[in-house]
């Protein structure tokens, strides 16, 4: 019986196209701008005192910012990037300069899982913060108060086992009561060695009933 469900966001909840061609510019195009702009605040400097251990050296601010450049354009799951990400977006968000994509399909039956009472949780490779933004400013008004919790690779990478382990745990239930979404195979491994039911989502794809995990086109097609 599924007591708990965990979704990714990009290519389950919301397009890869949002993030890699809204989301991703954005936060290049203005994160020099904003490192120059909130360097010497509390919570943007332990970023960067974050960025500099990440990188192995006391580098300035200029040096930081063609670091996090360089992060981004190779795409790099650096923890301390993803916050500093997040709080560009934020202003991005308030400010209407977009909001976020989720699927039409996606809201109506995360929305009806948790008026059943079924625990829903997000696991991304943005930050909790950047989740929340996108869930707080979506196309479809604040899908926040649908969520019990969040995670991001402040608690392990999501292609490792051991992540989907402590997600078990914080949630207080087995570990095969929790169904968890995504639309990559590795991390649907992961999660499955961890005891994890699984399912594919595979949104511009037809389902492959051959797959290692149960494939399906979107959350209607979910059941348990």
């Amino acid at each position: 019986m599924i007591k708990a469900i965990v979704t990714d966001i990009e290519g389950t909840t919301s397009s890869l196209s949002f993030v890699k061609d809204v989301l991703f510019p954005y936060a290049r195009a203005h994160l020099a701008e904003f490192v120059r702009s909130h360097a010497d605040e509390a919570d943007v400097k332990a970023l960067l005192d974050d960025a500099r251990a990440e990188a192995g050296a006391d580098l300035d601010t200029e040096q930081l910012i063609k670091q996090f450049i360089q992060w981004i354009d190779e795409d790099r799951k650096i923890t301390p990037l993803k916050s500093l990400q997040g709080l560009i977006w934020e202003a991005g968000y308030r400010q209407g300069d977009f909001t976020g994509h989720v699927y039409s399909d996606a809201v109506q039956n995360l929305t009806k899982w948790h008026n059943e009472g079924i625990p829903l949780y997000v696991y991304s490779s943005g930050s909790v913060y950047a989740q929340k933004l996108l869930f707080g400013y979506s196309d479809f008004g604040d899908m926040t108060p649908l969520f019990s919790g969040y995670f991001d690779t402040h608690i392990g990478g999501k292609r490792e086992q051991a992540a989907y382990e402590k997600i078990a745990v914080q949630s207080g239930l087995p570990a095969d009561t929790i169904l968890f979404l995504s639309d990559i195979k590795e991390e649907l491994d992961a999660a499955r060695a961890a005891g994890f039911k699984t399912i594919w989502l595979t949104r511009d794809s037809a389902p492959n009933a051959q797959a290692e995990h149960r494939q399906v086109a979107n959350f209607d097609q979910i059941d348990f």
